[in-house]
Order: structure tokens, then C-alpha cells, then sequence
């Protein structure tokens, strides 16, 4: 096979694993905010997350963060049974990410982390315009960037806006935060106990086998400028930490061009 020029994703790696990465995009779900109760914003959740955000800076990482909006609203789900059009759902849940954004950041600035919020819809009293340059700077000057509102588009999920978002400004990698999952597994571990993980996959094994690590879309467009994606499990205390300074923590998304 012919070689190709080294991509991100091969300039951030190092042999056949994740090696320390400087610039990273770390996408929150909804859920991972909630806490058990699965809907609204668990203050325990929201603490233990902001936390793992210290430890992030305080290893030297320049961080944005994608967040989710399924503990507040999701589109998908009450489309239907609300009667309510599928892109107007969509925008109701864009408004959801927003409110995990500043409730983010709120609990980022209590302790001392400068954070700027941007959305990809306009909310200009509660939120900054998303302009790539200018977030690229903020992380340029230490503070910590949260992308609100997704792509801006219906249709389209956080996660593909985390994938976008982390291309754009030129992420090192993609880490997606899961609630008390430590990695991809071959079947749901939450429901099935012989569930196996697998701490090392393709990007065609994601879309081929349909695994839960993001939506096909968001995996596509990693796989094509090869940004390795993580999946951990963000309530861990030290994960994101032990991420950044290269050490193995959950599983590994990536085409090294190696077995």
C-alpha cells in the first residue's frame, strides 16, 4: 500500500498507542452531567467533571469541550410524540447544550479556570458567537473553550459537532467521556455482564460493527484525517489527567497503518 503523509492523528501518536497530546476536544454527553437520575444536572456529576477539567490544565492542556443536551432535551425522542417537526425539535435540544454550558462553566470559574462559552447559534447575552480564530486563541491564552448548539444544524449531532469542532481547531485527539463506561465494549456492559471490552479498534470496526463510541457521521469524518479518539469513562478521578500524559486509559479508536 502506498504510503501517505502523516496526518494529526499520526503526528499526536506515538508506536501502536496514544502518546501525550497537547491540544485535545473532549465531548461530555448529557448523561454524564445527570448522574444516575438521567435527567436534569447532578451537582455531584457537574463537580466531579469540573474536576477532572483542573487536573486537565494543571498537566499544561490547551481543552475544548463539546457538550450534549440529553439529560435536558432530546429531539429525537419527543419528536414524535409531541407532534413537534423533527428540525424544530432539534433546535429545542441545541438550547439544552447551551444550559450545560454555563452550568459548565459556572462550576469551571468557581474554581479559578478562566472558560469561555460558544454557540453555534446565537445567544449573544449568554454566550459568545462561535468563531473558529477566535477559539483557537482562547486556548492559546490557557483558558478552556465549551462549544455549545452542536453543528448550528438540525440533523446532525454533538458528536459529529465534536468531530467538526476538533478538526477545525486542530485537535491533537478526540476523548469521549462516558458515565461510568471505561470503554468500548462488545456488547452494553450495563445489561449484560459478559460484555468484553475492546481497548484497541479501527474506525471501521466502528462502522462496521456498529459500536456505541459516536454516530457514523462523526466517525467518518475522524477517519478521514485519522484523529484517534478515546473513550473513557470521565468520573474516574485522574482519567482525563492520566489521557494527556499518554498513559493507556480506555479504549483507543485509531488507524495506525499497524495490527
Amino acid at each position: 500500500m502506498e504510503e501517505t503523509a502523516p496526518t494529526r492523528g499520526e503526528r499526536a501518536a506515538g508506536g501502536s498507542e496514544l502518546g501525550s497530546v497537547k491540544r485535545v476536544v473532549l465531548k461530555l454527553s448529557g448523561e454524564s452531567l445527570a448522574g444516575d437520575g438521567g435527567y436534569g444536572i447532578d451537582p455531584m456529576s457537574l463537580d466531579a467533571t469540573a474536576n477532572q477539567v483542573v487536573e486537565a490544565k494543571e498537566a499544561g492542556a490547551e481543552l475544548a469541550i463539546v457538550v450534549g443536551g440529553g439529560n435536558i432535551f432530546r429531539g429525537s425522542q419527543v419528536a414524535d410524540s409531541l407532534g413537534i417537526e423533527g428540525a424544530t425539535a432539534d433546535y429545542m435540544a441545541m438550547l439544552g447544550t447551551v444550559i450545560n454550558a454555563l452550568a459548565l462553566q459556572a462550576a469551571l470559574e468557581r474554581r479559578k479556570i478562566e472558560t469561555r462559552v460558544q454557540s453555534a447559534i446565537q445567544i449573544q447575552e449568554v454566550a459568545e458567537a462561535y468563531i473558529r480564530r477566535r477559539a483557537m486563541r482562547h486556548l492559546e491564552k490557557g483558558r478552556v473553550v465549551i462549544f455549545a448548539s452542536g453543528t448550528g444544524n438540525p440533523f446532525f449531532t454533538t458528536d459529529t459537532g465534536a468531530a467538526l469542532r476538533a478538526l477545525e481547531i486542530g485537535a491533537d485527539a478526540l476523548l469521549m467521556a462516558k458515565n461510568r463506561v471505561d470503554g468500548v465494549y462488545d456488547k452494553d456492559p450495563r445489561t449484560n455482564p459478559d460484555a468484553s471490552r475492546i481497548d484497541r479498534l479501527t474506525y471501521m470496526d466502528v462502522l462496521s460493527k456498529n459500536l456505541a463510541v459516536m454516530d457514523h457521521t462523526a466517525a467518518t469524518l475522524c477517519l478521514g484525517e485519522r484523529l484517534p479518539i478515546v473513550v473513557f469513562d470521565i468520573l474516574k478521578n485522574g482519567n482525563l489527567r492520566d489521557i494527556l500524559r499518554g498513559e493507556r486509559v480506555g479504549s483507543l479508536v485509531w488507524n495506525s497503518g499497524k495490527s
